[in-house]
């Protein structure tokens, strides 16, 4: 039973940067699907970042394009998300899920866009992350 686990949340003022990690527990990354989703209070859940990690199709929604960037340790079998010039608006519990059924088998943008958090195979328990000055 593939098992993740998010660490990294925090609070911070605006502008600064913080790096949310999942761990897994699979013995490999191969043939993921990966992605971070947000949800904050009142919103809908949102993918923010999604990746296949046996391509490295990545896709980033328009809201965290140029300032988040998913990337992954096959050693430690850890993905991250780094968030830089964090705003406000992106105040939000942070889940990582992963799917290893169809993750791999659709687009990182499918992912992020048409897949709901709960289709994922695997989720992590999720991290606040609160932008605030």
């Amino acid at each position: 039973q593939l098992q993740l686990a998010e660490s990294g949340g925090g609070l911070v003022q605006p502008g600064g940067s913080l790096r949310l990690s999942c761990l897994t527990s699979r013995s490999t990354l191969d043939n993921l699907g990966i992605a971070w989703f947000r949800q904050a209070p009142g919103k809908d859940l949102e993918g923010v970042a999604c990746t296949r990690t046996n391509d490295e199709d990545t896709y980033y929604a328009d809201s965290v394009k140029g300032r988040f960037t998913i990337s992954r340790d096959n050693v430690k079998k850890a993905v991250y998300l780094q968030m830089n010039t964090l705003k406000p608006e992106d105040t939000a519990v942070y889940t990582c899920a992963a799917d290893g059924s169809w993750g791999h088998l659709t687009t990182a943008h499918f992912m992020c866009v048409n897949r709901d958090l709960d289709e994922y195979g695997y989720r992590g328990q999720g991290t606040q992350v609160t932008v605030s000055s």
